[in-house]
């Protein structure tokens, strides 16, 4: 038993050599020191392991299934409001409210990635329709749900959770760019999940985050340069998505297309209104005159408009205006850029009859 754990043990930690020590016969501790040694470590993850499980256990719920947990993020308190936190793998904007919608508000829950995430949370475009709503005499609340690389499933696991805080609609920020990412991380949250006795020691929550911060820093140094080089996530899963073959490009599509899908049946089953938001990039052309592209997501969003479903164009939203300033890169939006997709929604919401002014100025 004791050569099994010392096996066990030493597996995890290829890269670090001083733990080696621990028990090898030549080092600090060798000779016959070496199992008290052993033994001592052991208690010392014991001991670490029951303050995280103690003292960490919001933090760490979920950790270890990368978005795939379909609560971790959300707690519910007693008082009936509920609190979005950064934990399980996502990264919420810290925000609080009433599970049960008040009477008479607009509540409007924002889902998505990187891009409807924001530069803040007070100037993205969750909080600024609901900001702008208010000033049309419209009682109205915006919560962000959008978390950093999610593609069209974890965005629908999160969809399936928002569903339970009675949205008055959901905007589905819809985008193609994350699915690599998607991939990646629930392939991440499968491993060690068996009790086989080789995954034992992977059931400890502290062994399991030294794996995990080992393999990310192995990965890390996988991607070249100039993609490691790129400031946001989604900007590198773009550049790794670019490498791939048209044959994976489109079945990310086709996956994109399915779940999407399956999220606007569910918001229909519930009775919620759902706007898909299909996003743009900007880029410009070798004369460095900016154009936008869609990327084919206008097209496959519009045959899920009708039945409490509605789309909006990113692309069409921003045509018409001086659009390359709005861009922080050739993705994500400035809080202009964000401002003015608030302008679009709301725009849309009225013509809709979806919300109605009740101020002069409506």
């Amino acid at each position: 038993m004791k050569r099994w754990l010392t096996s066990q043990f030493m597996a995890l930690f290829p890269l670090h050599p001083p733990l080696r020590k621990l028990s090898g016969r030549g080092g600090r501790f060798g000779g016959g020191r070496g199992p008290t040694c052993l033994l001592m470590t052991l208690g010392l993850l014991a001991g670490s392991e029951i303050v995280m499980r103690v003292f960490f256990a919001r933090n760490m719920s979920g950790r270890f299934e990368y978005g795939y947990n379909p609560t971790a993020g959300f707690v519910e308190r007693s008082d009936g409001t509920v609190h979005l936190v950064r934990a399980g793998g996502r990264r919420f904007h810290p925000q609080t409210f009433s599970k049960t919608r008040p009477p008479g508000t607009f509540r409007v829950m924002v889902i998505g990635d990187s891009v409807p995430r924001g530069p803040s949370l007070a100037s993205s475009y969750a909080i600024r329709i609901a900001d702008k709503l208010n000033a049309l005499g419209i009682k109205a609340e915006g919560f962000n749900l959008a978390i950093a690389g999610n593609g069209a499933l974890r965005s629908q696991i999160v969809l399936r959770q928002a569903l339970d805080y009675e949205p008055s609609l959901v905007i589905l920020h819809v985008n193609n760019s994350n699915e690599f990412e998607d991939e990646r991380e629930y392939k991440r949250s499968q491993e060690f999940r068996s009790w086989h006795p080789r995954n034992w020691l992977m059931k400890s929550l502290l062994v399991r985050r030294l794996h995990e911060a080992k393999t990310e820093q192995v990965f890390w140094k996988w991607i070249p340069p100039e993609v490691r080089n790129v400031a946001a996530a989604s900007d590198a899963d773009a550049e790794l998505k670019a490498g791939q073959n048209p044959e994976q490009l489109r079945k990310w599509d086709e996956s994109v297309r399915k779940y999407t899908s399956e999220s606007v049946a569910l918001a229909r089953q519930r009775g919620v209104p759902i706007l898909l938001l299909t996003q743009a990039t900007s880029a410009p052309d070798a004369a460095g005159r900016f154009s936008l592209n869609d990327h084919g997501l206008d097209e496959m969003a519009q045959p899920l408009a009708g039945n409490g479903a509605a789309c909006l164009s990113m692309k069409e939203a921003f045509i018409k205006t001086d659009f390359a300033p709005l861009f922080s890169d050739g993705s994500h939006l400035r809080a202009a850029g964000h401002d003015l997709l608030a302008d679009a929604v709301v725009k849309k919401l009225l013509q809709d009859k979806v919300v109605t002014a009740r101020n002069k100025g409506g």
